[in-house]
């Protein structure tokens, strides 16, 4: 196990430069979803204005929280990210929350949910069953586990090849719906038609919000970047805002190329926009499948860089067990958190009913993110010593308005879906007795060890 730590307390080198870092958050986050929320937002909102309306909305809100984020990025750039600002700012049991909910749901829904789409997309090309499905998805999580095992730099060249082809290809589809597709401007009126209803456009907003999951995802990986202070800052701000860009232009090709009444009936709303392109011809749908399968890889690679960092994390700290802390001596990467990410998105697949209950918890990561952009307001009060290299641009408006979208959209799921916003707020709150049994339990070992043992594990969690 490495022991050294660097001046910021990490084990893990620091291999990642800023190409590699918007790499990880542009492919982390543009993965299956831009491809099919469109249609349930064309469906819910019914005409243009509103419904891109709501992408820019999307697009700010996840700006402003990579502004935010930025500040606490390049001041702590720890493993764990959120993890650790949480940490930071409000303490063990909301940083153990947050943890507990990405290793009970989130991490294993995301990896599972990913690479089940990418198997069903390699059936358009391969007849597969439903149960080889699941084996190529689980074979998919346990490759990518393997890549990521064998040392961020091998993962990185991968994700960065994979997502420079992901956005080209997005881009290309923009440029050719503009320019020989069989579209037409009438599909843009009349735009209001409706007026706008903000209830409709909070509900659009959660769907919207999971296709931007992941502009906080690269702070995760806040222990292995280079030079931090100026890379994690320039690199969360550049990759979300090439996100909204590329999210916005989908859109506005979407309803040019399909009537908007049209496209709330199309749920593969990307192949039934490629099939107006005549240039594409009869290879449309196998275009269009052999992208959202290379969107889809991408983003498990990300995943899998990512999210282990968080259990990694936990254990470094002292809320997990130290095992999951371990750096591999060779190739140095936290093998045992990494492995452990991969098992939970292999049973995830293979349990696939699941999908049911991580469907429920989309909105369970916005508390955390709240908390996360919180902690800007809490460190400027605590630690006004911190080295800033960066200081959130428009403060204090921005990370408010951030803090009022946030809660905007959980009071509105809460009113107009309350019993499956119950739920995940009820798997969020199981983790405070196992929160407290953890601390039982680390108490007792404690107890056992030499006061010079004692002094070691406090050292450790620090």
């Amino acid at each position: 196990m490495l022991s050294e730590r660097d001046a910021w307390g990490e084990r893990l080198p620091r291999h990642l430069g800023i190409w590699s870092a918007v790499a990880v958050l542009i492919g982390s986050t543009i993965g299956s979803g831009i491809f099919r929320v469109p249609a349930s937002v064309a469906e819910q909102l019914k005409d243009p204005g509103p419904v891109l309306f709501a992408w820019v909305l999307g697009g700010l809100i996840a700006l402003f929280g990579a502004l935010t984020l930025a500040e606490l990025a390049g001041a702590l750039p720890r493993s764990g990210g959120v993890f650790a600002y949480i940490l930071e700012s409000f303490g063990p049991l909301p940083a153990f929350l947050f943890g507990w909910s990405e290793l009970t749901v989130i991490r294993a829904s995301a990896l599972g949910a990913i690479a089940t789409i990418f198997a069903e997309y390699l059936g358009h090309f391969i007849r597969l069953s439903s149960m080889q499905v699941r084996w190529v998805a689980a074979a998919a999580v346990v490759v990518v586990g393997l890549l990521n095992y064998l040392g961020v730099n091998r993962a990185a060249v991968l994700m960065n090849v994979s997502t420079v082809a992901k956005y080209a290809a997005l881009a290309a589809l923009v440029l050719l719906a503009f320019t020989v597709g069989q579209g037409s401007a009438s599909h843009f009126s009349p735009a209001w038609s409706h007026g706008i209803n903000l209830s409709l456009i909070g509900t659009a907003l959660i769907a919207i919000m999971w296709t931007y999951d992941g502009w906080a995802d690269l702070s995760f990986l806040g222990g292995e970047v280079k030079n931090p202070g100026r890379t994690l800052p320039m690199a969360l701000i550049t990759g979300t805002l090439g996100i909204l860009l590329i999210y916005l232009l989908l859109n506005v090709a979407y309803i040019y190329l399909v009537p908007l009444n049209e496209m709330a009936r199309s749920p593969l709303i990307a192949a039934t926009a490629a099939e107006r392109i005549p240039l594409l011809g009869r290879y449309a749908g196998g275009i269009i499948s052999g992208v959202v399968m290379l969107s889809c890889f991408s983003t498990l690679v990300g995943s899998m860089m990512t999210g282990p960092r968080i259990f990694f994390a936990m254990a470094d700290r002292g809320l997990f067990f130290r095992s999951i802390a371990r750096v591999s001596p060779r190739f140095q990467s936290p093998s045992v958190a990494i492995w452990l990410a991969t098992a939970l998105g292999v049973v995830y697949v293979l349990l696939n009913d699941f999908q049911q209950l991580a469907d429920k918890f989309i909105l369970g990561i916005w508390p955390f993110y709240a908390l996360a952009v919180g902690a800007v307001f809490v460190l400027r009060r605590t630690r006004p010593e911190l080295p800033r290299p960066y200081r959130t641009w428009g403060y204090p408006v921005v990370p408010l308005l951030f803090l009022l979208a946030s809660l905007g959209m959980v009071v509105n799921a809460l009113w107009t879906d309350p019993v499956n916003t119950g739920i995940t707020f009820g798997i969020i709150l199981a983790g405070i007795p196992a929160y407290l049994a953890w601390r039982w339990w680390t108490s007792r070992r404690l107890e056992g060890l030499p006061e010079l043992g004692k002094k070691v594990a406090a050292d450790e969690r620090r």
